[in-house]
């Protein structure tokens, strides 16, 4: 079983368990090679397995295969001291001393409590976002004491720190983006595989 890594600092590990986060973007290398052209519509191989086809400047092709595939079901990450229930008197004596304890790239996909379902992959520039998935990718709206009018932020945020405040669902989501992916991204605009889920446990 495979894994997936969501932002911890940022809430969107427990935005996912909450059911508030259904949908995640990745950045592609081969989807944005410079000599990179064209990229074709979703096809399916001999193997039943959804891919696309870019072409270079050169006339090349190559099939490039997204990480998870539809109804595929992928693990959660969560630092073992998460995920490892306290009364779990062997897991716990097994894997405190190993580094997923604190760090989730580390951690056994077998072992994560939770897990999501892919329903849709589609192929698309970071921009093209639509303000419905924006909403699926766990941006909240909230409305101050007193205010009329909503401001958006990151499922886990400073309320009292500015950066951490927005006007539109847009801003949130291309701040949160480059917090999370390195600053530039989002002007970068790089094609992306959106991943829809549902959590499954």
């Amino acid at each position: 079983m495979k894994k997936i890594a969501f932002s911890t600092r940022y809430g969107l590990e427990q935005a996912v368990i909450d059911l508030i986060k259904t949908m995640t973007r990745r950045e592609d290398k081969k989807l944005n090679h410079p000599l990179v052209t064209s990229i074709s519509e979703w096809g399916i191989d001999d193997k039943g397995k959804a891919n696309v086809t870019i072409t270079y400047s050169t006339g090349l092709t190559e099939d490039v295969y997204p990480a998870y595939q539809i109804g595929e079901e992928v693990a959660v990450a969560q630092r073992y001291e998460e995920a490892i229930h306290p009364l779990d008197w062997v897991n716990k004596m097994l894997y405190e001393d190993e580094p997923g304890w604190k760090n989730k790239m580390f951690v056994r996909a077998d072992l994560m409590p939770h897990r999501i379902r892919i329903t849709g992959i589609r192929v698309e520039r970071l921009q093209d976002i639509s303000e419905s998935d924006i909403v699926s990718e766990g941006i909240i709206m909230r409305f101050g004491e007193g205010q009329t009018k909503p401001f958006y932020t990151f499922p886990k945020s400073d309320w009292d720190n500015p950066s951490h405040i927005f006007l539109s669902a847009r801003e949130a989501f291309a701040s949160l983006i480059d917090r999370i992916s390195g600053r530039g991204t989002w002007q970068r605009n790089p094609w992306v595989f959106v991943y829809e889920f549902e959590l499954i446990k």
